[in-house]
């Protein structure tokens, strides 16, 4: 399987590309096709259902870790899905070295 030679190139530890293939086939089982057949709104609704069944949140990581593994570099799917994340927090926050509600030097 080609995401198998992906990983051991990514340098993956054994048990961690066991773990990535558990999760990419539990998704394939769930909608009983392969998962280079799925949308990208197919693994989104099977992800958030992992959350919604109350999954472990090491449980969820190493699935989504996984999945995002196969559609990100082995059939290289540029998916928004699979984009960074905006820290809010981090946005809102003033530059390095200024006080918020003050002039700088």
């Amino acid at each position: 399987m080609q995401m198998t030679e992906d990983m051991k190139v990514a340098g993956l530890a054994a048990g961690t590309q066991r773990i990535y293939l558990d999760g990419v086939r539990r998704l394939a089982e769930h909608y009983r096709r392969g998962p280079d057949r799925l949308s990208e709104a197919e693994v989104r609704a099977y992800l958030l259902g992992l959350r919604e069944r109350g999954v472990a949140l090491g449980t969820f990581k190493t699935n989504h870790g996984g999945i995002q593994f196969l559609y990100r570099r082995t059939l290289e799917r540029d998916w928004s899905l699979f984009g960074e994340k905006k820290d809010p927090a981090a946005e809102a926050a003033p530059p390095a070295g200024r006080v918020a509600g003050r002039a700088g030097p």
